[in-house]
């Protein structure tokens, strides 16, 4: 599973060109899951996100997670995470999860966020066509690989 972090001060994502979600100061999380992404890979990702110090402190150190400042969390389905661009010049996307596997690894992952923020993150449709609108603050962007927990 792949994560592309972005702390910010609001995101929406509009989907099917009709239905808008928003968050406000938090988190903006692409979410990429793989052919081989387990619930296992779920629960440390999402333990991961939730207590990931990005947020800057009074000091401006960045020492406070998401959970500590009491921000939002939006996660939006990314299945280009996985695309390969080994051969050509088009973008292959053997390596995602179909989405048989795909969806329930997302709503779980959906919950577990939930559960372990105290928070029901918005959301993202998975499959639908969506436009994201965000402010970064910082700017601060991280990457997130549940196959290289260091």
């Amino acid at each position: 599973m792949k994560f592309v972090i972005q702390r910010v001060l609001r995101a929406a994502v509009t989907i099917d060109e009709n239905e808008t979600r928003e968050i406000s100061e938090g988190l903006m999380v692409l979410a990429g899951i793989g052919r081989e992404d387990t619930a296992a890979d779920v629960e440390w990702m999402a333990r991961k996100l939730i207590n990931l110090r990005i947020f800057e402190d009074d000091e401006g150190k960045m020492n406070l997670s998401v959970k500590d400042i009491d921000g939002e969390i939006m996660i939006v389905s990314q299945f280009t995470l996985y695309a390969t661009t080994k051969k050509g010049n088009r973008p292959g996307f053997t390596l995602s999860a179909p989405p048989e596997q795909a969806v329930p690894l997302y709503e779980k992952l959906l919950r577990e966020v939930g559960t372990l923020s105290g928070r029901e993150p918005a959301a993202g449709k998975f499959g639908a066509s969506m436009r994201i609108d965000l402010v970064n603050n910082g700017p601060v962007t991280i990457i997130l690989d549940s196959k290289n927990q260091e």
